[in-house]
């Protein structure tokens, strides 16, 4: 058995201390909250701090599900114990704090696992089968929709932009972004188009990439997650990941059991292991960069608008 500590008690734990329970390959061993109220009535050892957790030992493996600010200190300190980690995504909020772990995991030789549970998806695992042996995707749109409110519970770090590194494109992002790889393999970010509101947190997005289209939105009235495949012969393929599972965030349970499954091959592949995490992070890095350089452009030509009126004045 893999004995596993898990980091971060919030929102999307429940998912995993679920999917660990029933794994034949894991058993928890640990888990560490800042709050005492959430360590209790686990039945394993709790710890407000996740080095003290390490230092306690007995622990192969570590899951992080703590907010996004804190996963490169976490996810560093357990790969420099020499355990392999499965980390939420996104893999950290900055892309040099992505590398650095990378870098990290390949010198201890074990495995830097990033959770993009939604390429465990049945109905998406389905629509991939479908595609072999087709004719070639020409296009991919990637809906990835709902009202954050209604899912982040008690974890309002999901509106501070400091600790989720943004919003809708940091968060949400790297998921939809997975997808699109796992059914176009690489590929490059074209243009991207940001709306935040006045908190500066991104709420809607479009990311056009080689191919593909994603579309984020944290405002939406109600829920949309889904992919459209349009192949080159004018098939269009679909796949709805609500679709069969009506209870609020019931798909999740099984997509973290895949999940799961996974990362137990992640654990025994060692440094080997490779995933999107990084690739994710960079294409997220790309978008704000974008932003930042289409909005200072935009201000660099209203000044000079007004300094040109300055000069025509009487």
């Amino acid at each position: 058995m893999i004995r596993v500590g898990v980091v971060g008690l919030g929102v999307i734990s429940r998912f995993y201390l679920a999917a660990v329970q029933r794994s034949r390959a894991f058993e928890l061993a640990a888990v560490c909250d800042l709050d005492p109220a959430a360590l209790a009535g686990i039945g394993v050892p709790g710890h407000r701090d996740h080095r003290e957790m390490l230092a306690a030992g007995g622990l192969d493996a570590v899951i992080v599900t703590a907010p996004n600010d804190v996963h490169a200190a976490v996810c560093r300190d357990a790969l420099d114990a020499g355990l392999p980690v499965c980390v939420e995504k996104p893999l950290a909020t900055g892309l040099a704090d992505g590398e650095d772990l990378v870098a990290r995991a390949a010198r201890r030789d074990v495995a830097l696992f990033t959770a993009f549970h939604r390429r465990y998806n049945g109905n998406v695992r389905a629509l991939h089968e479908a595609l072999a042996g087709r004719a070639p995707i020409a296009s991919l749109r990637v809906r990835y929709l709902e009202r954050i409110e209604e899912h982040v519970g008690g974890d309002r770090w999901y509106l501070d932009t400091e600790r989720c590194g943004g919003g809708c494109v940091a968060d949400n992002g790297p998921n939809a972004l997975d997808l699109v790889q796992l059914f176009l393999g690489s590929v490059a970010l074209r243009s991207v188009r940001i709306t935040r509101d006045s908190n500066g947190v991104d709420r809607q997005a479009t990311l056009v990439l080689d191919n593909a289209v994603v579309e984020l939105d944290w405002s939406f009235p109600g829920e949309v997650k889904d992919i459209e495949a349009t192949l080159t012969d004018g098939t269009v393929l679909r796949a709805d990941m609500l679709a069969g599972f009506p209870a609020f965030k019931e798909s999740l349970w099984h997509e973290y059991d895949g999940l799961l499954r996974e990362f137990e091959e992640a654990v025994r592949k060692g440094g080997a292991w490779r995933d999107s995490g990084l690739t994710t992070l960079s294409i997220v890095d790309e978008c704000y960069r974008k932003e930042r350089d289409a909005r200072g452009r935009a201000e660099a030509g209203d000044h000079r608008h007004d300094g040109e009126g300055a000069r025509t004045s009487p």
